[in-house]
């Protein structure tokens, strides 16, 4: 799968102008809106939930919304983000007694469904669900805090990711989330990945739509040569 998509993460966004904040960045470019769920549980911070992805959807965002769920349990809260508008639910192995059950009530619901392997969560965990599976985020940091750094060891992990993907010869997409900024997305393009979220490295001073616009084309840019 060559096509790039950019999926601004909403963490890093204004919030005290969330709606034109997420028109900005798609009339900047951007393809999907990454939407970070945190519980103060599974990992240690509190975010957002169901009720303002759906504000946005009323708002008239009608862009795929990705939600990556950071909560545990899972299964109790996938309703409501369909019932909000999600277009793709991710979760992570750790936070589900039954990672296939959940990956079922995600697909069975209307949504596309995604496994989300942090950087010390190993990759054998896609074997028996990878045909099930509409994406794979690797995490490049370790979840729970916007503005890390990104970790070197996740390019290896995802060119084994990107064999196993291809070899499954599905349309699976991967996807990486973590410190992803101009200067290294070309690198990770490079290892496999053609779905990037980034948060800081887009949501930044000037606020503006200019100024968004020009960081995902010099990441398109990148990606572009990187893959040749």
């Amino acid at each position: 799968m060559s096509d790039c998509i950019i999926a601004p993460s909403i963490l890093s966004a204004d919030f005290a102008r969330l709606g034109e904040e997420v028109d900005n960045v798609l009339a900047a470019g951007a393809d999907w809106v990454h939407f970070d769920v945190m519980d103060n549980h599974y990992v240690p911070n509190l975010t957002i939930g169901p009720m303002v992805c759906q504000a946005l959807r009323k708002h008239g965002v009608t862009a795929p919304i990705d939600v990556h769920l950071m909560v545990s349990p899972v299964d109790r809260i996938v309703g409501d983000f369909v019932e909000a508008g999600a277009s793709l639910i991710s979760f992570h192995p750790e936070a589900s007694a039954h990672v296939h059950r959940s990956v079922q009530l995600i697909r069975a619901s209307g949504c596309k469904a995604g496994l989300v392997l942090n950087p010390a969560t190993p990759v054998d965990v896609l074997d028996w669900v990878l045909p099930e599976l509409d994406l794979v985020l690797l995490m490049s940091v370790n979840p729970g805090f916007g503005g890390q750094a990104f970790i070197p060891s996740a390019l290896d992990k995802l060119r084994v990711v990107r064999e196993k993907i291809d070899a499954s010869g599905k349309p699976i997409r991967l996807e990486i989330d973590g410190g992803v900024k101009t200067d290294n997305i070309g690198a990770i393009a490079a290892a496999g990945a053609d779905t990037f979220v980034a948060g800081s490295a887009i949501f930044r001073e000037p606020r503006t739509r200019q100024a968004y616009a020009d960081t995902i084309a010099a990441m398109r840019a990148e990606v572009a040569a990187a893959r040749g």
